[in-house]
């Protein structure tokens, strides 16, 4: 007499093989879809489009140029306030400076060679606020961009 496990692993398995073969079933029919076939594409073309709109802000040559005086004018900020003993702020322009920068590590090095080791300590530990803010402030441009669509 088959024991109660035995049967009741048999009509698992059978029940997971009609569910896979009802999945393969529905695949294939909703690829060889027309109109499916269709809104994909369009929907593809439309992710393309919106990306070749990123990339081309991205590189634009005048917010490139004005992102260099930013970086500029945030550095000089930076060495103003150091010279006028206001770490604080220094440390402020300086963390807006690495934050605009195209390369942060090379930036840090130079930081850390030219700046006084109280000051560097705390652009340091400023750096996980820096890149918790950007991320904030990143995620609320695509939110304001994904409703504009």
């Amino acid at each position: 007499m088959p024991c109660v496990r035995t049967v009741l692993g048999l009509l698992a398995a059978c029940g997971a093989i009609a569910f896979l073969g009802y999945c393969v079933y529905f695949d294939r029919s909703r690829r060889g879809d027309p109109a499916f076939r269709r809104r994909l594409r369009e929907k593809r073309r439309a992710q393309q489009r919106k990306a070749e709109g990123r990339g081309a802000q991205l590189w634009d040559p005048a917010k490139n140029e004005k992102l260099q005086e930013f970086f500029l004018q945030e550095v000089q900020m930076g060495e103003l306030w150091l010279s006028r003993g206001e770490h604080r702020m220094g440390v402020e322009h300086f963390s807006n400076a690495l934050l605009v920068c195209g390369q942060p590590q090379e930036l840090l090095k130079v930081f850390k060679h030219t700046l006084p080791p109280k000051v560097f300590e705390m652009l340091l530990h400023k750096i996980p606020l820096i890149c918790q803010q950007f991320e904030a402030d990143m995620n609320e441009q695509e939110y304001l961009e994904d409703d504009r669509d």
